[in-house]
């Protein structure tokens, strides 16, 4: 049988240190971020609502398209609301986190047509850490309640 021979955990601090600190060459960079959905702009309206993106109109010189382009307000990353034709039947593999602003975003999220799934507290003192969701359609996301 062979032993595998660990280095001391201050060699491995000082490796993950040094791999945190190196620039990786990147392969690609992060285009688009797509949601499929039934009704592209129902999810295209909550999620603007909610991030402050600003729905693309529809260039008047093209065809009809099954999607809804959500621009960001300053340099974050494009949302596209993709009209499919199947169900959501499973969660989600990615999903959206964000981080609340206030005490009262839940509620507002709520009333823009999403629903709680679940609230994941600490065990001990049961602070809320943060708040399983779903839009609209069903797709799940995490909402993270701001700092105190």
């Amino acid at each position: 049988m062979d032993t595998i021979k660990l280095a001391p955990a201050a060699a491995w601090r000082a490796t993950l240190q040094r791999i945190m600190e190196e620039p990786m060459a990147a392969t690609a960079i992060l285009r688009d971020l797509c949601i499929d959905c039934a009704d592209q702009h129902r999810v295209a309206q909550f999620w603007a609502a909610v991030l402050g993106y600003t729905a693309r109109p529809p260039d008047p010189d093209e065809p009809p398209d099954a999607s809804v382009a959500l621009d960001p307000p300053a340099g974050g990353v494009r949302i596209w609301c993709n009209k499919v034709p199947e169900p959501k039947v499973v969660k989600n593999r990615v999903h959206i986190d964000i981080n609340l602003l206030d005490q009262e975003g839940i509620h507002h999220l709520a009333g823009l047509g999403a629903r709680v799934l679940r609230e994941i507290r600490d065990e001990h003192d049961g602070a809320l850490w943060w708040t399983i969701m779903a839009d609209p359609e069903g797709n799940e996301f995490c909402a993270f309640p701001p700092k105190a």
